[in-house]
């Protein structure tokens, strides 16, 4: 059976319980961290908050301000204390160094300044009394010089001489007799025609050519060559091509091309157009048509000579044609200033040894020439 005495603890310690447990709510509601009830029963569920972090812009760097340029011509060595420093390095004016072009003028001379180094500290060392070290200029080999182009040969119409009739006698090595020439030179203005032939006991060969005169020269047309039956060349300018008569294939026509015979009295109106142009050793390369191919022949100047010939003394233009392939004929032709520059002698070589050698004798009137 319970006795006041016995009911007294037990009031007692239900008072000490709720005393401890007010003490907790207390200390709870005092944290920051605390969740309310409702806010605790509604959102049950921790939520974590995230936000991006803008990193702030790069720093552009400040432009460097160009120095001036260092003194380069002549680069001297000044003692530390030749130079005093100013009080302010940035406002200080270096000396102005000669440019010779518009990047010099621009930025001054970048040898003279550090690759590395900022204006600055350039613009510093200076002012210090310091000589600032210029790297190795970069090698940079000169440029080839470029041949200049030669000039194409000079022609004028006026140097070509007028209408002529040259005869020659004809020395073979394969026969003792002596034969005749003849060369038949026909300007008439804007076109030409010409005819060299030779003839004994009856028999003849003969070569003809004709065509028009150009502001480069003779511009043959057809060029034919007659021995028993005839052979011939054609000149298609429209087309490029030389074509044969003979059953050889065509050939590209280039320009300023003659055929066997125009050749020579090209090369003499040549240098009749421009005779201080023309000396020992020079070379003059022109296409020329045969009566069933096409060639290259270079011609090569030599040392002037005095001809002993049948028609007289002569001083002649000595140009050699040599061979440059097997078969080849060797060339020499004698152009003679006397007799309008047309040949005074031609000599062929064959490459067996056997030559004809035609020299002058006699100029006649072309009148009346067919």
């Amino acid at each position: 059976m319970d006795t006041p005495a016995a009911k007294f603890p037990l009031k007692r310690w239900l008072l000490l319980g709720l005393l401890v447990l007010l003490a907790h709510l207390g200390l709870l509601q005092s944290m920051p961290l605390s969740l309310r009830p409702d806010q605790a029963a509604a959102d049950p569920v921790m939520r974590f908050a995230t936000r991006a972090i803008a990193l702030p812009p790069a720093l552009k760097p400040a432009p460097v301000r160009p120095a001036a340029a260092l003194p380069t011509r002549p680069r001297l060595r000044q003692p530390p204390q030749a130079v005093p420093p100013p009080a302010n390095t940035e406002s200080a004016a270096l000396p102005d160094a000669p440019s010779d072009s518009a990047d010099n003028r621009d930025f001054g001379d970048a040898a003279d300044l550090p690759a590395a180094a900022p204006a600055a500290d350039a613009a510093d060392a200076v002012s210090a009394g310091q000589v600032v070290a210029a790297p190795p200029e970069a090698f940079e080999p000169p440029p080839v010089p470029r041949p200049p182009r030669a000039r194409p040969p000079a022609f004028h119409s006026a140097a070509l001489t007028t209408s002529t009739r040259l005869l020659y006698q004809v020395h073979s090595s394969k026969f003792p007799l002596t034969l005749n020439g003849e060369l038949l030179w026909r300007n008439l203005g804007r076109s030409y025609a010409a005819r060299l032939s030779f003839s004994a006991f009856g028999l003849s060969r003969s070569q003809t050519s004709r065509g028009q005169i150009s502001e480069a020269g003779l511009a043959p047309e057809r060029f034919a060559d007659k021995y028993r039956t005839e052979v011939a060349a054609h000149f298609n300018y429209p087309l490029g091509l030389v074509t044969f008569s003979a059953n050889t294939p065509d050939a590209p026509l280039l320009t300023g091309a003659q055929d066997r015979l125009s050749v020579l009295i090209q090369l003499g109106a040549l240098v009749a157009s421009e005779p201080e142009r023309y000396g020992p050793g020079m070379t003059l390369t022109i296409q020329t048509i045969g009566p069933r191919d096409a060639d290259l022949w270079l011609f090569t100047f030599e040392a002037a000579e005095t001809l002993e010939l049948p028609g007289g003394t002569l001083q002649g233009i000595k140009l050699v044609r040599n061979p440059r392939q097997p078969y080849d004929q060797k060339v020499e032709v004698w152009l003679a200033p006397r007799l309008g520059y047309l040949p005074a002698r031609i000599r062929i070589t064959e490459t067996s040894g056997e030559s004809i050698d035609q020299q002058w004798s006699a100029t006649e009137s072309a009148d009346g020439a067919d």
